[in-house]
């Protein structure tokens, strides 16, 4: 049953619940980073297989989006969210309470699959809820700064948690966000039955989600058996067949689980691929500078956590002073290409990263200029990919949208990691006869490997500012006149 757009104040206060409940899911990439190594101890499981308690999460979050996104729009937006909040919620308490490796993954895997239900249902309500174009800029800048900044507020509390209480907390913290998130959501967010006619494409949503699973497995596996390993080439080879065929399906399905129709306009499509190189990039800044904090100059955790908190002060700015005023002026295309620039020059101040840094003078500037660059990046497209999307459609699109994003980041976790670790070996180790000599300082050495690493990340974003400034279109995205909540 269609329903008229809810009141002024209930919509905004609506953006707040999904907010809360967008950060939640956001920070939960990163909030476990800083507490592996005292989880690890706790838990006696091995270093090798610390990373799966990222990528199973993120295994989960990215293969089974799409189908998330489509049960959004049949079952209702504010169902398909208390569905995913009590589901991401109890999967954080089994986690924060898990004795056994085995037992934490799992749960991490849990919270992946209602995160995936979960976060393109809560983008589907900013989606329908505000349509005037003023109106809609700043909710998605809101939107965009909670999403963007996620990363490096999870650092932030991880670090905290991990330091003041325990690493426990990390999961634990989500049953209270969820909480907040399902109070504004039962208050604010309008009841409504999505489609009548309760129709899942089956076909469509195994081949995108066993395709997605395979091309995030086999990124993932590449961080840790190197680009050489013939079952990570496989899986990427099995993940891009069953990509192929899962376009092709949905291009002869009747109730297709993403409508082709979405992807076909340029501003959105320059807006996705946006949102996928964005990540890439961002992943050098959480991960390589929280390593170079910590392990090179020595700084706590929290201390960690604390001195990110730049970044994401310059990206509020950004977006709420430049793409909140600009974007119903001007639309994404200036924008969006311009926070490249400003991401990409952000990398290439970190590529100076001395062993012995003072913060103010080295990595302060990095920071500052790479969140203003992400506030003209998220906001704008984010804003734009959904724009002018029917009501019935905003479930699938959203998912589109964090499908770009989690994908984006696995690409960019397996690439720039593994640039690093074989730049490293390379610059520190030389293969002499017989054996291995290294006579390189680790430190410097380390640090060679995270320069290479920022470098290639300034490429990404250099990349997406070309291809953004091509394919985004002038001028303001149009928005459905007849655009109506099925919330």
């Amino acid at each position: 049953m269609e329903l008229a757009a809810p009141s002024h104040d209930r919509r905004w206060w609506a953006l707040v619940a999904v907010s809360v409940a967008q950060l939640m899911v956001a920070l939960d990439v990163t909030v476990i980073n800083i507490a592996l190594p005292r989880a690890q101890v706790d838990l006696n499981f091995s270093a090798a297989n610390r990373q799966w308690l990222i990528t199973a999460y993120a295994l989960a979050f990215g293969s089974l989006m799409f189908l998330g996104g489509r049960l959004s729009d049949l079952w209702g937006h504010r169902t398909t969210l208390v569905i995913g909040l009590v589901g991401f919620a109890a999967a954080s308490a089994a986690g924060g309470t898990a004795s056994t490796f085995a037992e934490l993954v799992s749960a991490r895997a849990v919270q992946g699959v209602f995160g995936a239900v979960l976060a393109p249902a809560a983008l589907a309500v900013v989606t329908v809820s505000f349509r005037e174009p003023k109106e809609r800029a700043r909710a998605f800048v809101i939107f965009g700064v909670v999403g963007g900044s996620g990363a490096a507020v999870g650092l932030l509390l991880g670090g905290a948690l991990t330091q003041w209480a325990s690493w426990r907390w990390c999961l634990s913290i989500n049953v209270i966000f969820a909480l907040l998130s399902l109070i504004g959501v039962a208050l604010f967010v309008e009841g409504g039955r999505g489609e009548r006619t309760f129709h899942l494409d089956l076909v469509g949503s195994v081949l995108a989600s066993v395709g997605i699973f395979s091309l995030v497995f086999g990124l993932s596996r590449a961080v840790t058996t190197g680009w050489g390993n013939f079952d990570t080439w496989l899986s990427l080879a099995v993940g891009g067949v069953l990509l192929f065929f899962f376009v092709l399906w949905q291009n002869h399905s009747q109730k297709p689980l993403l409508p082709l129709r979405i992807v076909t306009n340029r501003t959105r499509g320059g807006s996705l691929i946006a949102l996928f190189v964005t990540p890439m990039g961002l992943f050098g800044v959480s991960l390589f500078l929280a390593y170079y904090l910590q392990n090179t100059l020595g700084y706590t955790p929290l201390k960690t956590g604390v001195l990110f908190l730049p970044l994401v002060g310059a990206l509020a700015v950004s977006a709420s002073l430049a793409s909140a005023r600009l974007l119903d002026l001007v639309g994404p295309r200036p924008l969006v290409p311009v926070g490249m620039l400003l991401a990409m020059m952000g990398m290439i101040l970190f590529t100076r990263l001395p062993a012995h840094a003072d913060y103010l003078g080295h990595v302060l500037p990095g920071l500052v200029v790479t969140g203003l660059g992400l506030g003209l990046i998220y906001a704008p497209s984010t804003a734009s990919a959904t724009a002018g999307i029917e009501a019935r459609d905003a479930g699938a699109a959203s998912a589109l949208v964090n499908t770009a994003q989690q994908i984006g980041g696995s690409v960019g976790t397996a690439l720039l990691n593994t640039i690093a670790v074989i730049t490293t070996r390379r610059v520190s180790c030389q293969n002499l006869p017989g054996h291995l000599t290294c006579r390189v300082n680790v430190t410097d050495a380390t640090i060679h490997g995270y320069t290479v690493a920022f470098w290639w990340a300034a490429g990404f974003f250099g990349v997406g500012a070309l291809v953004t400034f091509f394919l985004l279109e002038s001028g303001v995205p149009e928005f459905e006149a007849d655009l109506v909540p099925l919330i």
